[in-house]
């Protein structure tokens, strides 16, 4: 008996190195887990017509919304663990762990990280007709005053920032959830709700457009998309450091020499100097780390959510 399982095991060794020599010898199939036209979906065709000229194989893009992503996360972690279907998903892929929320799947096991594409930072942003024109002053004037703030969802980044924002100045804002940032970010330039904090993917064009105002930033430092507005840290709020991301996945358990292969070749195209100027045009800021580094940044944005969400008071729904 014990012959046999050594056996095969190392039949199943004996194939890895085998299945990456000869990988990607069909089609491989991108699964973006949201509509088309967002900039997830972008980057998933960027680099799936990158990876199709560099390797010669077709790579299609399959949009599979539903559930906040859940469906299409769904998918692929249980899809064949061969390379031949990548995710191409959002924050909420390790989010919604870190906010308890009940999953089919675990997003640490049965999801591979391959690569970030890039960071969609988040905006602080009010109306042009606000009297706010730092966010200590936003501070000041809802104190003074009955305000609301946008996000573009419960349990969603805006949704944290705002509701930590409040419990590290003891504001009182009423929370307006809508259906996706766009829905915020033209309620924000209509003066429906006084301030959000938006993902500079769908609100960076007003921003520059002048409809709405941008206080701060989210992250570890300034967005260079935006580089004379402050970055939350630096005006002495803590807890904003995690960002939102659009990064790469497959399932886990794919062979490592594959996992190796397509995130060094999705890196190099991420980086490239056409890649890198694809992938700013969508508002991302542009990363293709090695899948090492990656499982290292999702690890420690983990942590950041879990902790963010718990000072904050919110819970998955």
């Amino acid at each position: 008996m014990l012959k046999t399982i050594i056996a095969a095991a190392a039949a199943v060794l004996s194939v890895a190195p085998v299945a990456a020599q000869e990988y990607p010898n069909k089609r491989i199939t991108f699964i973006v887990p949201y509509a088309p036209g967002g900039a997830t979906d972008v980057s998933a065709r960027i680099l799936a017509q990158a990876l199709q000229d560099a390797w010669k194989q077709p790579v299609i893009v399959e949009n599979k919304p539903g559930g906040g992503g859940i469906t299409g996360n769904d998918f692929v972690a249980k899809a064949a663990p061969d390379g031949y279907t990548v995710l191409v998903g959002i924050t909420h892929v390790i989010q919604a762990p870190a906010l308890g929320m009940k999953l089919p799947y675990d997003a640490f096991k049965n999801l591979a990280p391959i690569t970030a594409v890039g960071i969609s930072t988040i905006v602080f942003s009010v109306p042009m007709a606000s009297p706010s024109k730092t966010m200590q002053e936003f501070v000041a004037h809802a104190k003074a005053g009955k305000y609301s703030y946008g996000s573009f969802g419960n349990a969603t980044t805006s949704h944290l920032y705002g509701e930590l924002l409040k419990k590290q100045t003891g504001i009182d804002m009423t929370h307006v959830p809508y259906r996706g940032s766009a829905l915020a970010t033209n309620d924000v330039i209509g003066g429906q709700v006084q301030g959000a904090f938006l993902d500079y993917t769908t609100v960076g064009a007003h921003v520059h457009g002048g409809k709405v105002r941008a206080l701060a930033v989210g992250g570890e430092k300034r967005n260079p998309f935006l580089p004379d507005v402050p970055s939350m840290g630096e005006l002495g709020f803590q807890g904003y450091e995690a960002e939102g991301w659009v990064g790469v996945f497959v399932p886990g358990g794919t062979p490592a020499p594959i996992v190796k292969k397509l995130s060094d070749e999705l890196a190099r195209i991420i980086q490239s100097k056409d890649g890198s100027e694809r992938i700013k045009n969508t508002g991302l800021v542009p990363v293709g780390n090695t899948a090492e580094d990656y499982a290292v940044m999702l690890k420690k944005d983990y942590d950041r959510w879990k902790t963010t969400a718990e000072i904050a008071g919110v819970k998955a729904e």
